[in-house]
């Protein structure tokens, strides 16, 4: 009797342990939870604040709207399988006061903005849902660096020419791009008389896509990437950064414009939708909101990005970015917090991946995200 009771009791204490260890099996996503062996280094921009953040919002996102859909590898939202199947755009836009207003930039699931010649900013829009757009731009000149970072999303490069040193780069077989200075690629193009050139230019998702079957591109992805360029968290459990303590430093305003002295952008987080608003100063215009003039919204993003990079000057004011290859310091920027970060990116199309001070890869929360690139030795604010 004895001897039954112990194979019970036994019997019972397996059972548990087995039950743990299969509700064990398939965890909710983790976040970087950082145990430091060493000491976290605060690094610039000066103007920081360690008052605590407010709540993020949270919804749950667990199950996708329809059936059939999947989660996007730009943005971790839920997209239709086929949008998440093609390939996107990358379009060279221009932002200073003639250019703008520009046109369906807030359909960008990931946006970079950099210095051009003469410390203007060029933009760079990688859309994802491309082929119904009517209105996209206005498209200008292409950059060597702009490249390097489409290439990390398999995307069609979209531009009008550019200057003699993109010509190597845009000759490589895998390079697909479209150029509207081409006879071939022209048809995807067209110029509208509300402004004058060479700020008027534009293109269409139907026409593009048309262009690019001409040339025999292919529209599905080409293996040449990373299946997944960021790390991201559910809705339903955001990254608060609260996880790296008193080293997260309150964000809720940033400013750019000690690094881009003509656009004079910056972001101010809503604490309501947990997003970071874009608005912008350009030189020769107002100060205010950054609105897309399809949809009459402001440009917002979950993520912000700030990209320190050591640069050259090619002659007559062009600049060359070492956009690989390398490695070098940035922040992070998520639920009205920021975090000091480095970024690495090996090889072309090598996705640029960031980490924190303790070696983790960072984790973005779902949604769109804005890249800014900025020279060594320039500063930004936040507070």
């Amino acid at each position: 009797m004895k001897q039954i009771k112990i194979l019970s009791l036994l019997l019972a204490v397996i059972l548990a342990f087995t039950a743990c260890a299969h509700a064990e099996d398939t965890p909710d996503p983790v976040i970087p939870d950082p145990t430091p062996s060493f000491s976290a280094t605060d690094a610039p921009p000066p103007s920081i604040s360690g008052s605590a953040s407010p709540e993020v919002p949270t919804e749950d996102d667990s199950q996708p709207p329809e059936e059939g859909m999947v989660r996007s590898r730009l943005t971790n939202e839920w997209v239709y399988k086929d949008i998440a199947d093609t390939r996107p755009i990358a379009l060279i836009i221009p932002n200073e006061s003639n250019a703008i207003p520009h046109y369906n930039l807030s359909k960008a699931s990931v946006l970079y903005e950099a210095n051009v010649e003469g410390r203007m900013t060029r933009l760079m829009a990688i859309c994802e849902d491309w082929q119904t757009l009517d209105k996209i731009g206005n498209i200008r000149s292409l950059r060597t660096y702009y490249a390097y970072w489409a290439f990390e999303w398999d995307a069609f490069l979209v531009h009008l020419g550019g200057p003699f040193f993109i010509n190597d780069l845009i000759a490589k077989p895998d390079t697909h791009n479209i150029d509207g200075l081409v006879a071939s690629d022209s048809a995807a193009f067209f110029r509208t008389t509300d402004r004058s050139s060479p700020h008027n230019a534009y293109t269409d998702g139907a026409d593009l896509a048309g262009v690019i079957r001409q040339k025999g591109y292919s529209l599905n992805y080409r293996g040449l990437t990373n299946n997944e360029h960021f790390r991201f968290a559910s809705k339903k459990n955001p990254n608060t950064l609260s996880q790296y303590d008193k080293n997260a430093k309150s964000a809720i305003y940033i400013d750019m414009s000690g690094c881009y002295p003509l656009t004079r952008c910056y972001f101010e987080y809503n604490e309501d939708d947990g997003l970071y608003y874009r608005s912008q100063h350009l030189s020769g215009s107002t100060d205010g909101p950054h609105i897309d003039a399809a949809t009459g919204e402001q440009l917002s993003f979950k993520n912000v990005l700030i990209q320190y990079i050591k640069y050259e000057d090619l002659g007559e004011g062009y600049l060359n970015f070492q956009c690989h290859d390398t490695t070098s310091d940035g922040w992070f920027f998520t639920s009205g917090k920021g975090i000091h970060v480095t970024w690495e990116k090996d090889s072309d199309y090598g996705a640029t991946k960031y980490y924190d001070d303790y070696g983790n890869e960072i984790v973005l929360n779902t949604g769109k995200t804005m890249i800014c690139i900025v020279e060594e030795g320039d500063n930004f604010t936040f507070r």
